[in-house]
């Protein structure tokens, strides 16, 4: 049985739903076509919760787990929501020799989640990656678009009051 992955309750509109169920039916009956009906599903939510991946399973006509399996396999997907600051931590090597589980730590405690996860306002969501590229700069951490380089954990609470204000 799959779990939920999100604590973030799933919120449906009308129109998302149509535009899901018109992806479907334009590839359903093509079991190749999985992949292309889960990015567009993806593209109309930001992401793929369960009950997307449900309605997915449903109307092409393969198991669930085919679904979800595709979406655990493929870096593209994401199981849970953004935040409006979407924070990625480095995990490239680099980077974790240079401590950056310590700043993927200390994140998850100061926002209360994990790797994955949502806060519950949706205001930041934090993300473990590999290498983004800027090994020089070890460890690094995004925020949207913003890098932070040769940071510690220490710095974490200042960066984060930069978002949190």
């Amino acid at each position: 049985m799959l779990k939920k992955i999100s604590k973030i309750p799933f919120k449906d509109t009308p129109e998302k739903a149509a535009k899901l169920e018109e992806a479907i039916r334009e590839s359903a009956g093509d079991k190749s076509m999985l992949m292309h009906v889960m990015q567009q599903a993806q593209e109309i939510y930001g992401y793929l919760p369960f009950e997307v991946q449900q309605k997915i399973a449903d109307g092409m006509g393969v198991p669930l787990e085919k679904v979800y399996g595709v979406a655990t396999f493929y870096a593209q997907f994401a199981l849970s929501p953004k935040g409006e600051f979407a924070i990625s931590v480095c995990l490239g090597t680099a980077c974790y020799v240079k401590g950056a589980q310590e700043i993927l730590d200390e994140l998850s405690a100061q926002l209360g989640i994990g790797p994955e996860e949502c806060s519950a306002d949706g205001r930041f969501s934090l993300t473990a990656c590999r290498c983004i590229g800027a090994c020089g700069l070890a460890p690094v951490m995004t925020v949207n678009d913003d890098v932070y380089g040769k940071i510690t954990a220490a710095d974490v609470k200042g960066i984060l009051d930069k978002y949190i204000n």
